[in-house]
């Protein structure tokens, strides 16, 4: 049995299980080099007519293909001529990529994404190292972890990489709008990754440190996109090394008008005020704001956490994040486009051994209690008048999570890795799947409120309540 063959049928199974659930959108990234393995070029033509069925399968059945562009994956090719985003000559080899999607998928997909979490690619990439293109400044030491890297500048290079991506996603709104909206009637916007920040203490310096916080994460993206600079604290704070936009450079930022921003929100943190120090010199990049982030105030969390988990669950801040959003970017339309919680599996073996990771994951009731209080967040936030556009649950399957590999579980259907010579992975939906069936379905009219941490300024638990649908 080919390889190819049993892609596609997963493929069709698994499209089938988003309509199974009533799931009525999916999005999903295309990969630039599965498309121009050398960044530009003839395509892949295996690679285009992968995507071509996808999306068909994805209409036959009802679901709303969104697209994301790009989600951190750089032609190895193009890393290797001039160093990717680094340089400014890939601003042109993007446009040329997102000019052939347009063109090749723009009849089918209406909603397009340009970058997924710039911030959190320029982080792991540019800032400590720890993925691709694995660059930090070399022996960087932040705390007790020590990173190694060959080559990069975790002050510089982070701020260089992010004023190309804002320059490449303005120039593909421009190629959208211009070229192809006419025709097509879609939307485009960008996916950032957001942390709600909450002050530390009830103090001005606190508070001051929380909008620094939000300057340095969402505003750092949005603010150029909006009003075509850099939020004044960041340049109050990283002086020269924050690029400089020309005139021509704000203009093209702020004149095509951005559709929709998409969030992934997860959790959230503490932001306490660092003392300014003249004489201060950062090591890396996010040391820049002056603020510390942190998961406790004294010995008690922002809200609870499985066991090694970076994932407080904070539903709150869902709320106060869209808020935040409406009311300093005149309330553009917004996509949750991630929202879920991770299951660590550790010890795999020994759980399968003990005839658990088929049961106990299954029912899923830690999950479903996330989504339940974020769902019931979201609907808060839209009678508060936020413009919120749609939710997706993060994530479908359980996947590859990066340097967390199989043993972190986003999934709400269960992926069967324990016989690595089964091809076909088999799937199972978890108990998590099932309540969202259920709640799309308008089957549940009134559900538990989980008992979650709500914060601010002190630390109490919420009541019980119901979930209205």
């Amino acid at each position: 049995m080919s390889r190819s063959y049993i892609y596609n049928i997963q493929l069709q199974e698994d499209v089938q299980l988003v309509a199974d659930i009533g799931l009525n959108s999916y999005r999903f990234s295309i990969s630039w080099p599965r498309i121009f393995p050398k960044g530009r070029g003839t395509p892949n033509e295996e690679g285009v007519r992968y995507y071509h069925n996808l999306i068909n399968e994805l209409i036959r059945r009802g679901v709303q293909p969104f697209a994301t562009i790009f989600h951190w994956d750089v032609p190895q090719a193009l890393e290797d001529e001039y160093g990717g985003f680094l340089s400014r000559k890939i601003i042109e080899d993007y446009k040329n990529y997102v000019q052939f999607l347009f063109k090749e998928y723009g009849n089918k997909v209406k909603r397009w994404i340009t970058f997924n979490e710039p911030q959190m690619f320029i982080l792991r990439g540019y800032g400590n190292g720890m993925f691709a293109p694995g660059h930090c400044t070399p022996d960087l030491k932040i705390g007790d972890m020590e990173y190694v890297c060959p080559a990069g500048d975790s002050i510089r290079e982070p701020y260089t990489v992010g004023h190309n991506m804002l320059l490449a996603h303005a120039e593909a709104v421009k190629i959208y709008k211009e070229q192809f909206l006419a025709g097509q009637q879609g939307e485009i916007g960008i996916t950032l990754v957001t942390t709600w920040y909450e002050p530390y203490d009830d103090n001005p310096l606190d508070k001051e440190a929380q909008i620094r916080a939000l300057d340095f994460n969402v505003g750092w993206i949005v603010d150029p996109l909006m009003f075509g600079d850099y939020p004044l604290s960041m340049r109050a704070l990283v002086g020269e090394r924050l690029p400089i936009f020309t005139k021509e450079e704000s203009e093209l930022l702020t004149s095509h008008k951005n559709d929709f921003i998409g969030i992934n929100y997860y959790t959230a943190r503490y932001a306490k005020h660092m003392p300014f120090d003249p004489n201060f010199r950062p090591k890396i990049y996010t040391e820049d704001g002056r603020y510390d982030t942190l998961t406790h105030r004294g010995d008690v969390p922002i809200g609870p956490a499985e066991t090694d988990s970076w994932v407080n669950v904070y539903p709150k801040g869902l709320t106060k994040q869209l808020q935040c959003i409406r009311d300093r970017y005149n309330n553009i339309p917004v996509y949750i486009t991630e929202n879920g919680v991770l299951e660590y599996v550790q010890e795999l073996e020994k759980l399968i051994a003990a005839g658990i990771v088929l049961s106990e994951p299954l029912e899923d009731i830690y999950r479903t209690e996330y989504l339940i209080s974020h769902i019931q967040e979201v609907e808060d936030a839209i009678r508060d008048g936020v413009n919120v556009k749609g939710y997706f649950v993060w994530s479908l399957l359980d996947c590859f999570e990066w340097s967390d590999g199989y043993t972190a579980r986003f999934g709400i259907v269960h992926i069967d890795y324990t016989n690595i010579k089964n091809p076909d992975l088999t799937r199972t939906p978890k108990g998590s799947a099932s309540w969202l069936k259920r709640f799309l379905a308008n089957k549940i009219k009134k559900q538990p409120k989980p008992v979650v941490y709500d914060v601010v300024p002190g630390i109490k638990k919420a009541q019980p309540g119901v979930v209205k649908v």
